[in-house]
């Protein structure tokens, strides 16, 4: 029914949060001119989990549409307007929370694997 707004809104959060940290490590570039560094910056690595979210999103609400329980005039959910929001919350605490949580941890497994792979190449720079 809604489910799909439980991961659009942690990428709301996680969008503000990258640009902040973008903007960030910015200003701390600029300050250390001439320091060659081969590691991604985490705001790039929290941009891995945006587009996770949102092309998720986008797709369970493409899903929603299609099956008619997301329609253009207000209240646009239609569990809202057949008195079943009581389902509809349930649905987002349950499926919603959930598929944040799997896309969260594959991402978190992500950054692991990319950590180790910076890790080994650094390794390998200061040994040749």
């Amino acid at each position: 029914m809604a489910c799909f707004l439980v991961p659009a809104s942690e990428a709301i959060v996680t969008t503000v949060t990258a640009k902040v940290l973008e903007s960030k490590e910015k200003n701390a570039e600029t300050s250390q001119e001439g320091h060659e560094e081969t590691k991604i910056h985490f705001s790039e690595k929290l941009g891995w989990l945006n587009k996770m979210l949102w092309g998720g999103s986008a797709l369970l609400a493409f899903e929603h549409i299609w099956h008619g329980e997301v329609v253009p005039f207000f209240p646009f959910l239609t569990a809202v307007q057949n008195g079943e929001t009581a389902d509809m919350l349930a649905e987002m605490g349950t499926a919603g929370v959930g598929m944040a949580l799997l896309v969260t941890a594959v991402w978190g497994v992500m950054v692991g694997v990319s950590n180790v792979m910076e890790k080994r190449a650094a390794h390998d720079t200061e040994n040749t």
